[in-house]
């Protein structure tokens, strides 16, 4: 197959790199606006080469789109891939509205293209972990769960937001946390099969006072930097996520983490480690879930380049304990990894799909369960925290279950 990748900037070296590698990846190609941009890929990976816009990419012989644009650019981009009948991988989010995500569900279901949303908290080492334990039935009734995504301003947001924002980057640097919900949602809907049914959601306004977070200067009209929800799931248990941009954090350690509370049993992760628990004991489980960062990493210089030291974390990672390798091409091993071991399972996934005419795990009907519950929790903030019906697109295709 052959992958071209809409947008160079700091994120899609990490994935381009790994698709150069796989052994069922003939080429890889690039698009940019800033065309020194793709070219500068071009020459550091080594790729096939690049094209002058979207238009010509579409048009190209590849048979599969990689969105790695703003976050607020996706869902369009999306659209007109599937409507040029190229397989796609998006970056997260899905999309901004219900209406972009319904009618992504509803073209890939009228084409039978594989979609799939590169979620990293699906294969953060604790969902893995609970994944396994939940379909063991060693939970019990899971009737509550949290997840968080911790992530500091200060800890390399700026730098990136500058990166790509130009001259204008504060108006897009207040994006609504809860429009980027899915490192939280996605690793507590990565464990449960369920999905969310209603959310009532508060936001706590900023006080900086750095014209980021400003009303009259956000694109979106956003004062909330740091936000947290409560949702009903369809089960009738329910969920709570945290999304925290303003937070006294270290970037380095679990920006995501998750908890999980069964009637048997209780897993429980913080910042530096993880609990098990039943009626009779309570068992430190955190070694399972440490990827060793900086130790024994192998660190490609070319991933890294132009990255704030403080989001090298988000690019430099080992793998966990509960990690299965070998599913992997053999052809990853020592590959720079990232988010918590993440990255090579993504990038397999995707050409998995594609190769197998197989709709991967983070397919786009699970997509648009770990991302439509924060478009309506950032409705219901902006309604001083009223309780809002939270739209589904049904189950999808059966999990091909590579996870």
């Amino acid at each position: 197959m052959k992958i071209g990748v809409i947008g160079t900037g700091q994120f899609a070296g990490s994935f381009i790199h790994l698709w150069q590698l796989h052994p069922d990846v003939e080429a890889v190609y690039v698009t940019d606006l800033v065309a020194e941009r793709a070219a500068e890929h071009v020459e550091r990976y080594g790729l096939a080469g690049s094209y002058a816009d979207v238009d010509e990419l579409l048009a190209s012989d590849c048979d599969a789109v990689g969105v790695f644009t703003q976050r607020w650019t996706h869902a369009e981009l999306v659209l007109r891939a599937l409507d040029a009948g190229k397989h796609v991988y998006s970056a997260v989010p899905m999309a901004l509205t219900v209406d972009e995500i319904a009618a992504i569900v509803a073209k890939v279901e009228q084409t039978g293209l594989v979609y799939m949303m590169g979620e990293t908290s699906y294969y953060n080492p604790a969902v893995v972990w609970a994944r396994a334990q939940r379909a063991d039935g060693a939970f019990g009734r899971v009737f509550y769960a949290e997840g968080d995504y911790v992530h500091d301003m200060d800890n390399g947001f700026y730098a990136a937001y500058q990166f790509s924002g130009g001259d204008a980057w504060k108006s897009t640097a207040s994006y609504p946390p809860m429009l980027y919900p899915t490192h939280a949602v996605g690793g507590v809907l990565g464990v449960l099969p369920t999905h969310a049914t209603s959310v009532s959601c508060l936001g706590i306004r900023d006080d900086r006072g750095d014209g980021v977070f400003d009303a009259g200067v956000s694109l979106w009209g956003n004062e909330f930097s740091n936000m947290t929800a409560l949702f009903g799931l369809a089960d009738g248990g329910t969920m709570r996520t945290n999304e925290f941009r303003r937070v006294g954090h270290p970037a380095r350690v679990h920006e995501s983490r998750f908890r999980f509370y069964g009637t048997d049993g209780v897993m429980e992760q913080t910042s530096t480690g993880a609990s098990w628990s039943t009626r009779d004991e309570i068992s430190d489980i955190g070694d399972l879930f440490r990827t060793y960062t900086h130790q024994g990493v192998v660190t490609d210089p070319r991933v890294l380049e132009g990255i704030d030291p403080a989001l090298r974390h988000s690019f430099e990672s080992g793998m966990a304990q509960v990690h299965d390798r070998t599913r992997l091409p053999a052809a990853f091993e020592g590959a720079p990894n990232g988010h918590e071991g993440s990255h090579h399972f993504l990038a397999d996934d995707f050409v998995r799909g594609v190769a197998t005419h197989t709709q991967p795990p983070v397919n786009a009907w699970r997509a648009a369960r770990f991302t439509l519950p924060g478009i309506v929790a950032w409705d219901s903030a902006n309604k001083d925290g009223e309780r809002l019906d939270v739209p589904d697109f049904g189950d999808g295709p059966a999990d091909p279950g590579w996870g």
